[in-house]
């Protein structure tokens, strides 16, 4: 498979880049996929959750009433759980969501969604931006130069950029990453995918696992 890379103005250039079908994928990783979102996702999960039980409250520990003859039921003190303002029972506690998933198989999955947006031409190459100062009208034209204007996109760059990042982090529906960045999520979440050339080496690094 053969793209070649667009200027910054949507033209075609004479640099090629060919990606070799032989080495793509001949089976399905849907239940990888599944796994890796399920890991990426409770990741970002704080875990801060927090509630108090009867022990942790302040307050009297006094029994209300006694215990029989008031026609009542039996209560403790002012924190039982019945009460408003009492504490709560098996009430959420601090943890982490964290997953475990072998890196052979993050790496597989990664591979794997690449090769399905080469093979239904979801993925632009083009030159690498060089910016001097943020300006996020730069990148507007950019976008309508690809046709990709008002699509959800993600790009890629092969290193940091940081005027390029101050000039495009207002816009929606658009993410910038760097390579070594990369997520399988990101790369589901986003149907269309602009590679900077300074990426390809890495992202040919991707599909040879």
């Amino acid at each position: 498979m053969e793209l070649k890379i667009l200027d910054i103005k949507g033209n075609f250039t004479d640099k090629k880049v060919e990606f070799n079908e032989k080495i793509f994928s001949k089976k399905s990783y849907d239940h990888s996929i599944y796994l890796e979102v399920k890991r990426y996702l409770s990741s970002q999960r704080q875990g801060t959750h927090k509630s108090k039980e009867r022990g942790e409250l302040s307050g009297s520990n006094r029994k209300l009433h006694r215990q029989k003859g008031t026609g009542g039921s039996r209560k403790g003190n002012i924190k039982n759980p019945i009460f408003r303002g009492g504490g709560r029972v098996f009430g959420p506690k601090p943890r982490k969501y964290l997953i475990k998933l072998n890196k052979s198989t993050k790496n597989k999955v990664k591979k794997f969604i690449i090769e399905q947006k080469l093979i239904q031409n979801k993925i632009k190459i083009i030159e690498n931006i060089k910016l001097n100062i943020p300006k996020t009208k730069f990148v507007l034209e950019l976008l309508k130069s690809l046709q990709l204007k008002d699509k959800k996109l993600l790009m890629v760059l092969g290193e940091k950029n940081k005027n390029l990042y101050l000039s495009s982090r207002n816009l929606d529906n658009f993410k910038l990453l760097n390579v070594n960045e990369l997520d399988c999520f990101s790369l589901l979440n986003f149907p269309n995918v602009i590679l900077s050339e300074n990426s390809i080496k890495k992202i040919h690094e991707f599909l040879s696992i």
